[in-house]
């Protein structure tokens, strides 16, 4: 693994929605879709990999959360996240 892929690992944490709520108000959460892991797009994003970000933006592997998903976590602020911040985003998936 890389140093930049091992540093990215030690930063991945489970989080709730309501401590998401400030990055969901300020339009910074990125969903990461069970298809891809959160330590690839981490990566590809850390690194500027326009191609890989580009594809999966085209494929909605990733993608801002919708209003649908935004209400249904509203309602469950409970609700648990695997989490990694990459300034100025939040990359969230949700935990099984």
């Amino acid at each position: 693994m890389s140093d930049l892929k091992t540093q990215l690992a030690e930063d991945i944490a489970p989080v709730t929605w309501e401590s998401l709520l400030p990055h969901a108000k300020r339009d910074a959460l990125i969903v990461v879709e069970e298809t891809i892991e959160l330590l690839d797009v981490g990566e590809a994003l850390a690194q500027d990999d326009t191609n890989s970000v580009q594809n999966w933006i085209n494929t909605s592997a990733i993608h801002k959360p919708t209003k649908e998903q935004l209400a249904t976590w509203n309602n469950d602020p409970t609700r648990e996240f695997t989490v990694l911040i990459l300034q100025p985003f939040v990359l969230i998936k949700e935990s099984a």
